[in-house]
């Protein structure tokens, strides 16, 4: 769990910034947003076949765009 330690002098808004940070580094609020509904073992494997589908789908296009190039 991600924490900071105020040093004598510093902003609020210094140290905000720090553990904002932190939490964005650790993926704290994407996995408690994951988290917040059940998500049955099929709606996860049907997300991560369209997130593979996406992600050959990218490739391609970048590959294509690259060759046009040469």
């Amino acid at each position: 769990m991600p924490g900071i330690k105020v040093r004598e002098g510093d902003a609020f808004d210094e140290a905000y910034r720090r553990f904002k940070k932190q939490t964005d580094r650790n993926l704290v609020v994407t996995e408690c947003r994951a988290r917040r509904f059940f998500e049955s073992k099929t709606e996860k494997r049907k997300k991560q076949k369209i997130s593979a589908k996406k992600k050959v789908l990218k490739r391609l296009y970048m590959l294509r765009r690259y060759e046009s190039r040469l």
